[in-house]
């Protein structure tokens, strides 16, 4: 994570935007009003799936089920059609 202030942002904010979307870096901008986060557009819409996903009880109780399932009973990565 990147932490800079409004006027630095100012001054380079295709650099900043660029580090975001090319990098996924995630930057903190602070202003004297409160912070601002910037995100790409790519981690934006993967954060917004994982709530989404997350809120759908069948979902998430698959997925707890496969975080306990043991290593040794789960399928062969070479058994799995990508």
């Amino acid at each position: 994570m990147t932490n800079t202030n409004i006027t630095n942002f100012r001054k380079n904010v295709f650099g900043y935007i660029n580090q975001a979307v090319e990098y996924n870096d995630i930057v903190n901008v602070s202003t004297k009003n409160g912070n601002a986060v910037i995100l790409s557009e790519a981690d934006y819409n993967g954060l917004m799936e994982t709530l989404y996903l997350s809120n759908d009880p069948k979902v998430k109780d698959e997925i707890v089920k496969g975080l306990n399932t043991p290593l040794e009973e789960c399928a062969d990565e070479s058994e799995v059609e990508w």
